[in-house]
């Protein structure tokens, strides 16, 4: 093994289609420098705004559901699942380039665990993507005052039949297939191997959204995204919704780490290519 394959920037070979991919060098683990930058504030910025309008769309989709009468009126749990897919496929295909469309704390901290944002960029992003959720629901709220307060708020908590611990164990799994997604939406060597499969990476990582709400809408209304959670929270301030409130932050980040590590260390097989390069390069041990 040379020893650039020891280095963090690497250009591989991908040995199915012989195309070269590259994994780009890994984040600063801190990120001071960053906060001269513009691009680092205008990435705040745009997480904020995308943050917004995900929850001002997909909230007055909950509430604007749930207060028709008939069964056969509204667009349903299925519309509500589309909801908040087509808006994170619309709104990563939009951001990806300047902030990398994150719009949710869990997909950013699955990020920094896989050394892809710094510490800085990560701590940033959550309290602009809460800030853009807080906004995103007082919108609705402002838009919709009576039929906010009186029908939920699109508010997440465990819903009746069901115990927390089931609750976070879905949250746990949703996350996991959310965050396991966009990891293998944006991974190069996937890119390189598929590349004679031309689909664009919001596109899954908004199926995966969708199909979750799909599953869990039911139990939890479906968090997978603490700002979600949070933002709803803040301006319906319900007593049940902060009682459950930490399911909705422990269940997105356990099953955003555990996609982390999936990702990383099975599937990329990061700890063995790790141990290898320092095997078989003695100056390692210097």
């Amino acid at each position: 093994m040379s020893e650039e394959e020891g280095q963090t920037h690497h250009h591989r070979l991908d040995h199915h289609n012989g195309k070269e991919y590259v994994d780009p060098p890994s984040a600063p683990l801190i990120g001071m420098a960053e906060l001269k930058l513009w691009s680092f504030y205008r990435a705040l910025i745009v997480e904020f705004v995308a943050t917004l309008l995900f929850l001002y769309v997909t909230v007055a989709t909950v509430i604007g559901h749930k207060k028709q009468t008939d069964p056969c009126d509204g667009v349903g749990l299925l519309g509500i699942a589309w909801s908040f897919g087509g808006m994170i496929f619309v709104l990563v295909y939009c951001t990806a380039g300047i902030s990398g469309g994150h719009i949710n704390p869990a997909v950013t901290l699955g990020l920094l665990l896989a050394r892809k944002v710094s510490l800085i960029r990560t701590v940033a992003y959550m309290v602009a993507q809460c800030l853009g959720a807080i906004s995103g629901v007082g919108l609705v709220k402002a838009f919709m005052k009576h039929d906010y307060n009186a029908l939920g708020g699109g508010a997440n908590s465990v819903a009746p039949g069901y115990d927390k611990a089931t609750a976070l164990g879905a949250e746990i799994v949703g996350t996991f297939m959310l965050v396991y997604t966009v990891f293998l939406a944006t991974d190069p060597k996937r890119s390189a191997r598929d590349s004679h499969v031309p689909v664009l990476a919001p596109l899954p990582i908004g199926f995966a959204v969708f199909v979750v709400h799909l599953a869990t809408i039911p139990i939890t209304g479906t968090g997978i995204n603490p700002a979600r959670s949070f933002g709803a929270a803040v301006i319906y301030n319900h007593e049940k919704v902060w009682d459950d409130q930490w399911i909705f932050w422990v269940g997105p980040f356990v099953g955003s780490l555990a996609a982390a590590a999936y990702h990383e260390y099975i599937l990329r097989a990061a700890a063995f290519k790790a141990l290898g390069s320092f095997r078989r390069n003695p100056t390692n041990w210097c």
